[in-house]
């Protein structure tokens, strides 16, 4: 997964994928302020899943808050929070659904027509 907005540095400490799950019905601000040479904050609204990478060191810190004030409300070690990387998903078509008109396939040279009937399919299911 490529962090575009503030690469982390590279200094040849292993990375690993993290998710965190924002539960809650206010909106947080995910901080993780001790790597060094490396900024990360992102706002993570109710219900929202938030998927980074960094180093396994990494501290999490979800700070809450009202129209001016946050609070810190909790720090989650990032390993913890490591999720197993899988290869990119594989789109297939629901059952009944038309194919594209090209020998039964559609390299995406062609829209769905019906977008509802495209379905995510991960190799793990």
């Amino acid at each position: 997964m490529a962090q575009i907005l503030d690469p982390l540095p590279s200094d040849g400490q292993s990375q690993i994928l993290c998710c965190y799950v924002n539960v809650t019905s206010k909106i947080q601000i995910a901080r993780i302020t001790n790597v060094a040479d490396w900024y990360f904050e992102r706002v993570v609204f109710p219900g929202q899943r938030l998927l980074f990478e960094t180093v396994p060191k990494a501290i999490l810190e979800i700070h809450t808050g009202m129209m001016a004030s946050s609070i810190l409300s909790d720090s989650i070690p990032c390993g913890q929070l490591e999720v197993e990387a899988h290869e990119t998903p594989v789109f297939e078509l629901a059952p009944g659904a038309e194919l594209g008109a090209s020998q039964g396939t559609n390299h995406g040279t062609e829209p769905i027509a019906d977008p509802s009937a495209a379905v995510a399919v991960s190799p793990a299911s």
